[in-house]
């Protein structure tokens, strides 16, 4: 079975958390949704590149969180959540996802 990359599990960890979070009117739900997301991420982010980069991702991907409330108080909050995914999934790919076998 084919596994989803990291980059999109973290993308969609930050944009499945914010929908929820959105659209349940449930903050703690939304925050469900991203650690899910962020734990399996780093796990992946683990088996393929290392606990060293699994610990930066993982702390890019808390801080791409945070940013994007102040971000969003400047372009609005779906542009400031597809910016950081789009960010997390970058640096994910650059670092774990493109060296996976």
């Amino acid at each position: 079975m084919a596994r989803i990359p990291g980059a999109v599990v973290a993308a969609g960890g930050l944009v499945g958390g914010y929908a929820t979070a959105r659209f349940t009117e449930r903050r703690p739900l939304g925050g469900v949704v991203l650690a899910g997301a962020g734990a399996v991420a780093a796990r992946q982010w683990r088996e393929s590149a290392g606990a060293g980069a699994a610990v930066a991702l993982s702390a890019a991907y808390v801080a791409a969180f945070a940013g994007s409330h102040p971000l969003a108080k400047k372009v609005g909050a779906w542009p400031a959540v597809g910016a950081v995914a789009a960010g997390i999934a970058l640096t994910s790919w650059t670092l774990a996802d493109r060296h996976r076998p």
